[in-house]
């Protein structure tokens, strides 16, 4: 109710007249009438003179008038303020992401976006813990596969395969496994987990399989993982950001194809309770252009 009134007072204080006021505004003479009419009784002031021939400001009508024309000034000012960030991104982005995707996929991606919208700062967070976006402050996280929590909002940017593949010269000297099976008589490299990821394509091509396995190397590093796999140690699981340049040059060779399991999904998500921003809309668009 503080605000009731205070458009109606400047802009007679500033016209002279409440016919112009009303006018400009774009509501009734009576209505401006009314309006101020309550804010002098709310303040127990009389902030105009009235007569039939003009309307004129009472000492305390001048200070109250200087006052609120420096409100509605600072109104104006917030409100174009906010207009240039949706025309013109800016501000700071915080988001999270999984460590190797996030260092091999996003972020030089966020790198791109930035060159582009040179007032936009980033935070990135890459761990492969999810982290609670609302306690954390984030705006923004990655996620990669099924999404559980259903109090976030989310948009698909793209998706990753995982491919079981090794180096010719291992296959050269141990055999090439054909079926899945025949992994447990070959060196499987492992990560975090003992076992990988599957379908059964002869029977059930909708149905997946984790199938345990087991090597004389276990390391929670992709990298690390491709290196040995590179270097003849055994037979790798991994994503396809880690091994494609691999695959394609033939330093390691793709098996047990038929049993690839289905893609998984890489989203974005965001707070359901939380707008959007302009610049948040556009990183997220812009990322699942380029993903794509």
């Amino acid at each position: 109710m503080r605000w009731d009134g205070i458009s109606e007072f400047v802009y007679v204080a500033e016209y002279e007249s409440f016919t112009r006021a009303a006018k400009e505004l774009g509501i009734s003479t009576a209505q401006v009438s009314r309006q101020i009419s309550a804010l002098e009784k709310r303040l127990n002031i009389k902030l105009l003179y009235r007569t039939t021939r003009k309307v004129s400001l009472t000492e305390e009508g001048r200070v109250f008038y200087q006052h609120c024309r420096g409100v509605l000034d600072g109104l104006d000012a917030a409100e174009q303020a906010v207009s240039n960030l949706q025309s013109k991104p800016q501000g700071r982005i915080k988001l999270t992401a999984p460590v190797t995707y996030g260092e091999q996929q996003l972020l030089p991606l966020v790198n791109d976006f930035m060159v582009q919208y040179s007032d936009i700062e980033v935070t990135a967070f890459l761990s492969n813990q999810k982290i609670d976006l609302v306690d954390g402050g984030y705006d923004l996280a990655i996620r990669i596969g099924k999404l559980s929590d259903s109090t976030m909002m989310a948009k698909k940017l793209s998706h990753r395969t995982n491919f079981v593949c090794a180096a010719p010269a291992y296959l050269k000297k141990h055999g090439t496994p054909h079926s899945l099976s025949e992994l447990s008589q070959h060196n499987c490299l492992l990560g975090t987990r003992d076992y990988w990821h599957f379908i059964d394509s002869k029977k059930d091509a909708d149905k997946e399989k984790n199938m345990r396995v087991s090597g004389t190397v276990q390391y929670n590093s992709g990298h690390s993982l491709v290196d040995a796999a590179l270097k003849g140690l055994g037979i790798v699981q991994l994503p396809d950001y880690y091994v494609q340049k691999y695959l394609a040059s033939g330093a390691l060779v793709s098996l047990l194809d038929n049993y690839r399991e289905p893609e998984e999904s890489i989203w974005a998500i965001y707070p359901h309770n939380r707008h959007l921003s302009p610049k948040i809309r556009l990183l997220v668009d812009y990322l699942a252009e380029c993903l794509a």
